[in-house]
């Protein structure tokens, strides 16, 4: 019996190496993580009228996510109820029904199985069609068009589940009035490294950020923000706060108004500015203006309007991820100005995007080392900060000066009661428990 609790050390900011390689644990992250807790499926942009679908996965469970023809959206789990096959193979589109190429199933776009072949002749009208029909992800809610999805009846409301993040994604994702939109399609490419390296990066990880990458830096990429960051972290100032709001997620924020690269979207920020604090409130535009972050388990963003990307670390094994990328803008944002942000996105954080590489070089390097007989006697050290977190009476969380590892530490240490924990009434327990010692202290 493995005791996973044994593997984060909170208190010393120590996390084993075996969770990082180890397939028992990993087996076990898909039954304990990903089957019970809140993962992002879609954007309610992608599937704007009924019968619109896209695909999805939750940990490596296929899901179709759909409008149904009433405007109702749902989703199920992509699989013939007869055989296993998939009713669905396309990404994304528009249906009324799905037929399963197999034997020939077929399910209406709200999930009821509605045709079977030889009905009369081979069932003898003896099949219960009522209880055949796709299996429902258990709750499926969405915050600012971000649909998320959990196949646990028991596990708490989206919005309990987000906490004080949601507090910090309305300044990410709420701007203007018009909302956001994810435009174009999604990009997908492997790096073989585990899932947990990519998501604990995005919850805060400033501190890699002058050193990975320095070559983009130096020859311009990343815009006034980016030489700004490496200029502070060199002078031994912080780049920002960073948020820890319980529930293994993180953030990093930072005073606004932001400041962009390209002149058409530096402009557009600066004149939107005084529409967006009458919008957020004084102390959500300017003070908490976000810079990036991670909903646990593996869903990520990035922003602050220099490099819009969503994206989901999906887990095939190990030592092994699927990255699902998608670009995201204002919908109120002028022609000029979405063009700019879409070409950013192509030159730094997409598959070839100069960034990009340098992250997931990390990340596999990094499994790969923790797969070593002896390298994995040795725990990793994420004491970055340990002891100094505080409360701050405006800002949700428990935050720290970046860079720090805060972020990280909670980001596991969740992981830890989950993989210890039977019920969620478990989890909320334990996470209760932290919450009252850390007001008493």
């Amino acid at each position: 019996m493995i005791d996973y609790r044994s593997f984060v050390d909170a208190k010393q900011g120590l996390v084993d190496r075996r969770i990082f390689t180890d397939r028992e644990v990993y087996e076990m992250e898909l039954e304990k993580i990903f089957a019970r807790c809140w993962c992002y499926l879609a954007h309610e942009s992608q599937i704007p009228n009924p019968g619109d679908f896209v695909s999805a996965y939750i940990g490596e469970d296929p899901v179709l996510v759909v409008r149904d023809s009433r405007g109702k959206i749902n989703a199920f789990l992509n699989t013939c109820r007869h055989r296993g096959m998939r009713v669905c193979r396309a990404d994304q589109g528009n249906a009324a029904a799905f037929t399963c190429t197999y034997h020939g199933w077929t399910y209406g776009n709200d999930g009821r199985l509605v045709g079977v072949p030889g009905y009369k002749e081979y069932y003898y009208e003896e099949l219960d069609m009522e209880q055949w029909g796709l299996v429902p992800v258990a709750q499926v809610d969405s915050y600012h068009g971000f649909i998320f999805g959990t196949f646990d009846a028991e596990a708490p409301s989206l919005l309990d589940y987000l906490g004080d993040m949601a507090w910090y994604m309305d300044t990410m994702f709420n701007w203007s009035e018009g909302g956001t939109e994810v435009v174009g399609g999604v990009h997908k490419w492997v790096i073989p490294c585990n899932w947990k390296f990519a998501a604990d990066n995005f919850q805060g990880d400033s501190y890699h950020f002058p050193l990975t990458h320095i070559s983009a830096i130096k020859v311009g990429f990343g815009g006034g923000a980016a030489r700004r960051a490496e200029q502070d972290t060199n002078r031994g100032r912080g780049t920002g706060t960073s948020v820890y709001p319980g529930f293994g997620h993180g953030t990093t924020v930072q005073p606004a108004p932001p400041t962009a690269g390209d002149p058409a979207v530096n402009a557009y920020l600066q004149s939107t500015f005084p529409q967006v604090k009458d919008r957020l409130g004084e102390l959500k535009a300017g003070r908490a203006w976000n810079i990036h972050g991670g909903i646990f388990p593996n869903f990520s963003y990035l922003g602050a309007h220099s490099h819009p990307t969503i994206r989901v670390w999906h887990p095939r094994g190990p030592d092994k991820i699927e990255v699902w990328s998608w670009g995201f803008r204002d919908k109120a944002a002028p022609e000029d100005v979405k063009e700019a942000w879409r070409l950013d996105l192509i030159w730094t954080f997409c598959m070839s995007g100069v960034f990009e590489q340098d992250d997931g070089e990390n990340w596999d390097q990094c499994t790969v080392s923790s797969a070593g007989t002896v390298g994995r006697r040795y725990p990793f050290n994420f004491q970055l900060g340990l002891g100094h977190e505080r409360r701050d009476e405006d800002l949700p969380g428990r935050i720290s000066s970046s860079p720090s590892e805060t972020n990280q530490i909670g980001f596991y240490d969740f992981w830890a009661d989950l993989m210890s924990s039977e019920r969620w009434t478990d989890v909320l327990a334990k996470q209760g428990n932290k919450s009252k010692m850390e007001s008493r202290s």
